[in-house]
Order: C-alpha cells, then sequence, then structure tokens
C-alpha cells in the first residue's frame, strides 16, 4: 500500500508510538523540540488536502491521543500542530504528515506569533 522510497510508507512496528485504524504517530527523525512527533496516514497520501474525511478525521484523534502521551511523559507548556503543504510551504517528503510539537517556557525568549514564523517578518504583529 505504500510508495516505493517513500520514509513514511510501511513503518517499522518498533517506529509506532500510537497508532489507530487509518493514521500512526512517530517521533520525527529531526525534532524541533523533545517529544516531537509526526501523525501519519497509512495510506500514501501527498497532501492534507487529498486526505478522506475519514483520515482527517482519524487524524484529528491521534493529535488527541498524541498530547495526552506526551502530557504525561514530557509536560510540556504548550505545542505547535503544523502541516506543511507543498514544496513552496516547506513540505519535503510528499506524504502527509501533522508535526505535534510540544513548546517549553523559555524555549525561545520569545514566541508570539507561533506558526506565524514560518514567514519571519510576518511573526509578529
Amino acid at each position: 500500500m505504500g510508495d516505493i522510497g517513500c520514509p513514511f510508507c510501511n513503518p517499522a512496528e518498533e517506529e509506532i508510538v500510537l497508532a489507530n485504524d487509518l493514521c500512526y504517530a512517530r517521533y520525527d527523525k529531526y525534532p524541533v523540540s523533545p517529544g516531537h512527533l509526526l501523525l501519519i496516514p497509512f495510506r500514501h497520501v501527498p497532501t492534507l488536502f487529498d486526505a478522506t474525511d475519514a483520515e482527517l478525521a482519524a487524524l484529528l484523534a491521534l493529535i488527541r491521543e498524541a498530547k495526552t502521551l506526551l502530557d504525561g511523559r514530557l509536560h510540556p507548556d504548550g505545542y505547535n500542530v503544523g502541516v506543511n503543504v507543498g514544496k513552496a510551504a516547506g513540505q519535503t517528503v510528499m506524504h502527509l504528515h501533522v508535526h505535534l510539537i510540544p513548546r517549553y517556557a523559555g524555549d525561545v525568549a520569545d514566541p508570539r506569533g507561533g506558526v506565524r514564523g514560518a514567514i519571519p517578518e510576518k511573526r509578529k504583529y
């Protein structure tokens, strides 16, 4: 069911932290912060906009479950949730994945603007 060469298709059992029928979670190999998870559909689907309603619902359910897991293990002070769609937005693996990034008080000097930092000069408003 996977795409040959796709790093998110056919995950090894030991990579899977959480899963449901349609999606799984694994730790990011290049984490932004401790506990950074990726939530990924099992089906090879390029972007958020290509996912089925069932896959989107499964992703949201897994995000909630992943937050509960990370809250219990790492006690972060907040989260960023993000999806890059297309190369212009920074997507480097063309298989839908949602980043769940735990945030910790003091991890950056001024966190205001959050995901708006994708375009640094637009972060503060």
